[in-house]
């Protein structure tokens, strides 16, 4: 799907501090629908904060966040789920004990507030769409990290979002596997999904973002096309390390 102008997710001066420190300083940030949008940072900076305060994990101190057109600044993580935000976290946190298709079921009936027939059916489509099928069976708690990681996506996926919430799902990966699981985001993009994705494996990202939103000490670095965000001196010195 092609990108539009009218903004899926708007954030607007989102400000975060605990005590004295500052970790997200008055963010503002427009996700039109169906973009990839990257953000980097370096470690410290507050991205996964920036996506707790998207998500609902936190509350924002200062400002509003606004999803399809609507004021969420106030509603709880589950609201904004089955408004249509789904998330993955950096470190895989599925219920071990359980396989890989109940967690799947779990996630679209109470993450997606599906009926329990169609939860089902979400779930055997969402194992298909991720390479998973063949572990529907398995322990979620004994997967490989690939496999966990997709898990982590399929989870996401179940709840059926418009806005997807992907933190560093390539980390721990193999070239080869970042490949595969840079393919399987490829395939979810083209079926309109709208993702904003935080990553360090800065290849991976690029290959599909279609706009990169740097930040350091929780304020905005930088914003734009990814070849230009990623010749910025200012990007360049902070974020990696080099001279201008």
């Amino acid at each position: 799907m092609t990108a539009t102008t009218a903004p899926l997710l708007r954030l607007h001066a989102v400000g975060k501090r605990y005590g004295a420190l500052v970790v997200t300083d008055q963010i503002s940030l427009d996700v039109r629908r169906g973009e990839t949008l990257g953000i980097l940072g370096p470690n410290g900076a507050g991205k996964t904060t920036l996506f707790n305060l998207i998500s609902g994990d936190v509350k924002a101190d200062t400002g509003r966040v606004e999803y399809a057109g609507r004021d969420i600044t106030t509603l709880a993580p589950h609201q904004r789920c089955r408004a249509g935000i789904g998330r993955s976290y950096q470190v895989p946190q599925p219920f071990g004990h359980m396989t890989v298709f109940e967690n799947l079921v779990t996630a679209a009936c109470f993450g997606g507030g599906q009926p329990e027939a169609q939860a089902w059916d979400t779930a055997v489509d969402v194992l298909a769409k991720t390479g998973l099928s063949p572990h529907a069976n398995a322990p979620a708690g004994g997967l490989t990290l690939l496999n966990r990681k997709r898990l982590e996506l399929a989870r996401a996926l179940a709840t059926q979002p418009d806005l997807l919430l992907l933190d560093e799902i390539a980390g721990g990966l193999t070239e080869h596997e970042a490949r595969e699981l840079v393919d399987e985001l490829r395939r979810i993009k083209a079926q309109g999904v709208t993702m904003v994705w935080i990553e360090h494996v800065v290849h991976a990202l690029l290959s599909i973002a279609d706009r990169l939103f740097v930040i350091n000490f929780g304020a905005k670095l930088a914003e734009g096309e990814p070849q230009a965000v990623m010749n910025n001196p200012d990007v360049r010195r902070v974020y990696m390390g080099m001279e201008a």
